[in-house]
């Protein structure tokens, strides 16, 4: 839910995501004239559809979809999933993974709904995302299904700072935004394979 405590951030990645919101709540404060929508975003995968626009991690990924495409296409000798002695479906971690193009067009939907100024308050919060988790071992039996190819991966430790299962509650968005995540995890996988191939044809 968008309105639970928020917790100090366990990563200086997600200290800048709670900063920044501190400094648009301050902005906000400071000006009767401003408002703002905030769009919690949870895990972004895919490419554009015309693959003009897609994922390019610099460095090795530290997400999992672009790791797994990168290992296919062989820059990693293999995928290591920390840990599948997790209380979940198949042992492995569960995530909310939303392809990039539905995230774009919540962005589209937030921009219109400030510039038309229907938001009800200076100041709103959505969460983005499936409302629904895949499992690691899930993600890969989805590239494994779209790319034909059989992935090379292998079980590790678990990582330090890693949650069993996070997700988002799309309850608001939905319903106030109109907005509602479309694409599969197959589809969306497709798109980040499919963009992975282009790139490293192409360089």
């Amino acid at each position: 839910m968008e309105d639970a405590p928020m917790k100090k951030a366990s990563s200086p990645y997600g200290n800048t995501k709670q900063i920044g919101e501190e400094i648009i709540w301050d902005a906000i404060q400071s000006a009767e004239s401003l408002s703002a929508i905030i769009l919690r975003y949870f895990n972004p995968i895919g490419a554009h559809e015309s693959l003009e626009i897609g994922e390019f991690p610099i460095g090795t990924p530290q997400n999992l979809v672009p790791f797994i495409t990168q290992t296919a296409m062989g820059l990693h000798e293999k995928l290591v999933i920390f840990g599948a002695n997790y209380p979940t479906r198949d042992g492995t971690c569960v995530r909310d993974y939303i392809y990039v193009v539905d995230l774009a067009k919540a962005h589209v939907i937030a921009l219109q709904r400030l510039m038309e100024q229907q938001n009800n308050a200076p100041y709103e919060i959505y969460n983005l995302g499936t409302g629904k988790g895949q499992t690691v071992l899930e993600v890969i039996s989805s590239f494994e299904r779209v790319s034909g190819s059989k992935l090379n991966y292998e079980i590790g430790p678990r990582r330090n700072g890693d949650v069993t299962e996070t997700y988002a509650d799309v309850t608001k968005a939905n319903e106030q935004l109109g907005w509602k995540a479309k694409a599969t995890m197959d589809e969306a996988m497709l798109s980040a394979w499919r963009w992975e191939k282009k790139i490293r044809e192409t360089n």
